[in-house]
């Protein structure tokens, strides 16, 4: 994983939450620990899956 991609998404998402405060828009997440959490799983489960290498690709069993 490169960490210049890694400073580029931080900074996009703290440019991104400032925009949003900025005009008062709420936060697309919930802004506590549960919101948070649910994001993490969310990755989680996703590197799990990875990880087991198992799945199917939905675009390619649709024909798109």
């Amino acid at each position: 994983m490169s960490t210049q991609l890694t400073v580029l998404a931080l900074l996009t998402g703290v440019l991104t939450g400032a925009v949003f405060r900025f005009f008062n828009i709420p936060v697309p997440a919930p802004p506590e620990l549960p919101g948070i959490m649910g994001i993490v799983g969310i990755y989680l489960g996703y590197k799990a899956i990875e990880y087991a290498d198992i799945g199917i690709d939905l675009l390619e069993k649709l024909g798109l």
